[in-house]
């Protein structure tokens, strides 16, 4: 990954969701950053959230998303931008939206973006977010 990738604030939430998920035990640690709040608060909140977060997932995406088919770095970016549209509301959502499909060129491959992009375009339609 180049160094523009690597201080990138959502790659660095995705990295971390990705360790944390990998090990629940480890400790998170968030290092110095011009973002680190944001991380932090991303991070910890979709963690934190999680439960409410997953819900909304199966009550809007259970037709879109299946649990053993859908890769794990699709779907922490999905559980990240919820937790943004929910509780970040200073972030236009089209905004958010773009921001996760660029961190996808890190992690995915083209058709997986493209599920990702369909998947966030139809969650931002939600009531709940708007």
């Amino acid at each position: 990954m180049d160094k523009e990738a690597l201080q990138n604030p959502r790659v660095i939430v995705i990295q971390k969701l990705y360790a944390y998920h990998l090990n629940k035990d480890s400790e998170l640690y968030f290092p110095k950053h011009r973002y680190r709040k944001f991380i932090k608060d991303v991070v910890v909140g979709t963690i934190e959230r999680k439960e409410l977060i997953e819900n909304l997932i199966n009550k809007e995406l259970e037709k879109n998303i299946n649990e053993k088919k859908t890769d794990l770095m699709v779907k922490l970016m999905i559980m990240a931008a919820i937790y943004e549209f929910m509780f970040m509301h200073k972030i236009p959502i089209k905004v958010v939206i773009n921001e996760y499909l660029k961190v996808a060129d890190f992690f995915v491959s083209g058709s997986q973006k493209s599920f990702l992009n369909a998947v966030l375009d139809k969650l931002s339609k939600v009531s709940i977010f708007n």
